[in-house]
């Protein structure tokens, strides 16, 4: 189970947690829906939207763009509402340098082997893309120490009540 279980799981449990949806360069992989599991938009409306500020933050990852919208975290912020995003380090960086009393949390998988096992069997991407993944993850652990709160990811709800 990684990021997106969690945030199923506690989108189905924790309604009060509003969870951002990310926008993102990518096509849609099976089963995936516009507005609930991504916005998918054109890498020229993307780069248009990044010049304009539009992004609370985005990274490149295997040549697509990934971004979290701006004026909709705002708002729910403003209405007082917990928000969550699913974000990687590089995302993670550009919310701690724009909120910095954002909290940031480190979801580490509960074993270097766990985390691989975990990419290779869900099978959503060809090889080269799972060692590319790996080989971020190395960095992402290393990072740990620049998160808020680290939450070990070994058991889905239990991640969930920590959130």
């Amino acid at each position: 189970m990684g990021k997106s279980t969690v945030v199923r799981t506690l989108r189905t449990h924790h309604p009060e947690v509003w969870i951002s949806v990310s926008a993102t360069t990518r096509f849609p992989r099976p089963g995936e829906i516009e507005g609930v599991h991504y916005h998918f938009i054109g890498r020229a409306e993307f780069e248009r939207r990044v010049a304009a500020g539009e992004f609370l933050e985005w990274a490149e990852f295997d040549d697509n763009l990934y971004g979290t919208p701006l004026a909709p975290v705002v708002a729910r912020l403003t209405f007082g509402e917990s928000v969550l995003l699913e974000i990687d380090l590089q995302g993670a960086r550009q919310v701690r340098s724009r909120v910095p009393g954002a909290r940031l949390v480190f979801l580490r998988p509960p074993s270097w082997d766990e985390l691989v096992r975990r990419l290779t069997e869900r099978r959503t991407e060809p090889p080269e893309a799972v060692e590319r993944r790996l080989a971020v993850a190395k960095d992402e652990l290393a990072a740990e120490a620049e998160f808020d709160h680290v939450v070990v990811n070994s058991d889905v709800k239990q991640v969930c009540e920590e959130l």
